[in-house]
């Protein structure tokens, strides 16, 4: 799933190659990605694209006043086109989900891969009218986003920090993936339950939280859309790597897994060197 370095990577790419920019057409190709009918995806056509934003997850595409907001879920991806084919696509073959059409000729794709379609696709006319906008919690890169109100987000929560850190309506843009990789550089449990954080442990998990996200922002920015997938996982120390030494001490990565996901830690950097109970047969650690 993208996530907050991701989209805002599309974001700066989008924001070159589509303003200024009229568009021509927007074509839903998948029965389910449109999420809104008033107004109608033609409504866009004819304006001129004067900004992207992102909304944690969200891409924000500003037509004059009218927002194409994307959220590319689990399996969704954007694919940019220099020279759109004259031909327009058949609905319903194979992962195109919608098409958008600019005056040079270029546009791009939206796609989705496997059987759980979740890309969703509105059309209106302010951003927070999307309820996943409406009720997301503050940018963790926001320049007013300091540990203090970290702390004070944390502080009413009685959870794992896992869960937590994915709660979009407490965090923005932070997924399954960066939330493994900002514990292990904060060297925490994912199950350590958030009420018993000392000040010392908001402190390492602020710099760990900054820290991440801005290196992998960092390190996607001016990447081409279509290499944006790999250079994530290029860049994750454990999300992902179950079995393959620890980066930092040469510990083995271990997994914990979940009905429909996993996540990915370090006994001797977060636990101690414990490893952690698969929470489907038994309590879990500290």
């Amino acid at each position: 799933m993208p996530e907050l370095p991701e989209v805002e990577a599309l974001r700066d790419f989008l924001t070159g190659h589509l303003v200024g920019r009229e568009v021509t057409r927007v074509l839903p190709l998948a029965v389910h990605v449109l999420k809104t009918y008033d107004p109608p995806p033609s409504a866009l056509q004819g304006r001129t694209v004067t900004a992207v934003h992102r909304h944690g997850k969200f891409l924000d595409l500003d037509a004059e006043g009218l927002h194409l907001v994307t959220h590319l879920a689990r399996a969704g991806w954007l694919r940019w086109r220099d020279r759109l084919p004259e031909t327009p696509p058949r609905p319903g073959k194979g992962p195109l989900a919608l098409r958008v059409a600019l005056d040079t000729g270029a546009g791009f794709d939206l796609t989705e891969a496997g059987t759980q379609k979740r890309l969703a696709v509105y059309v209106v006319r302010e951003a927070a009218e999307v309820p996943g906008v409406a009720r997301l919690g503050p940018d963790p890169l926001a320049a007013d986003f300091d540990e203090a109100r970290l702390a004070g987000l944390l502080a009413g929560e009685r959870r794992q920090l896992k869960g937590a850190l994915r709660d979009q309506g407490l965090l923005a843009g932070v997924g399954n993936a960066y939330s493994d990789e900002i514990l292990h550089a904060a060297r925490m449990s994912p199950f350590k339950p958030t009420a018993s954080l000392t000040p010392e442990e908001i402190h390492r998990l602020y710099e760990a939280l900054r820290g991440t996200l801005t290196e992998a922002v960092e390190r996607s920015r001016g990447v081409a859309a279509g290499r944006l997938k790999a250079e994530k996982k290029s860049g994750l120390r454990v999300h992902g790597r179950t079995g393959e030494p620890c980066p930092v001490c040469g510990d083995t990565v271990r997994e914990v897994s979940f009905s429909d996901s996993s996540l990915q830690y370090c006994p001797t950097c977060q636990t101690g060197g414990r490893p952690l109970a698969d929470r489907r047969l038994s309590r879990l650690l500290k």
